[in-house]
Formats: structure tokens, C-alpha cells, sequence
């Protein structure tokens, strides 16, 4: 039964690592191009420097949680400590920049949500 797991999960594997190869390489294209239409077409703000920077980040989590997903099969049908030393390597670096993205999201939030407020003082 074990053997069947093994011989079942590598396809399994190499297909999940392979989507997500896909999606970080459409992510870091995608992001490349739109650097360079910023730069070229005109001079971006913050703003919009800042939301190319937080879709990039996105997707990079994304491909990240594929590798995870990857990593998990493969640590459960042949555990080693190499195997699960990288699953654990990609879980922590997953939540750091999981944590870091969704704070910069959600400081992005308030600074457009305070930004489009009127002032208090003046009257509507």
C-alpha cells in the first residue's frame, strides 16, 4: 500500500511544484512589465508603485502555498528531515510574508479610506 502512495504522489508532486513555477513566473513577468510601463508611459505615485508591489506579493504567497501544498504530500509519503526541514523552512517564510502583505494591505486600506474621506472641518 505504502509503495502505491509513493508511486501515485510523485506525479502529484512535480505537477503541484510545476503550477507553482507557473505562477511565480507569470507573477515576476507580470510585474516586470507593468514596472516598465509605470516608468515609461508616466511617473507613477506611491499609490500606485505600492499596489503593483502588493499584487506581486500576492501572488508570490500564492505560488509559495502551492509549494507548500507540494511539500506536505511529499513529507507525508516519505517523511525525512531533509523534507520536512523544507516544509518547515516554506511554512515559516509563507506566514512571514503573508503577515507582512496583509499589514501593508491593510495600511494601504486606511491611507485610500482616510485619502477619499472629506475633512472634518470643511462641509460636504
Amino acid at each position: 500500500m505504502r509503495e502505491w502512495l509513493v508511486i501515485a504522489s510523485e506525479p502529484a508532486i512535480a505537477l503541484i511544484d510545476a503550477i507553482a513555477m507557473l505562477v511565480i513566473l507569470y507573477a515576476t513577468l507580470r510585474a516586470f512589465v507593468q514596472v516598465v510601463l509605470l516608468g515609461v508611459v508616466h511617473r507613477p505615485d506611491g499609490h500606485q508603485r505600492r499596489a503593483l508591489w502588493l499584487d506581486y506579493g500576492r501572488w508570490l504567497v500564492a505560488g509559495l502555498t502551492f509549494q507548500l501544498a507540494a511539500d506536505i504530500i511529499e513529507s507525508s509519503v516519505v517523511p525525512t528531515w531533509e523534507g520536512i526541514g523544507q516544509l518547515g523552512a516554506i511554512a515559516v517564510i509563507r506566514t512571514f510574508l503573508n503577515y507582512f502583505l496583509e499589514r501593508d494591505i491593510s495600511e494601504v486600506r486606511e491611507r485610500d479610506r482616510v485619502g477619499l474621506e472629506p475633512p472634518r472641518d470643511e462641509p460636504v
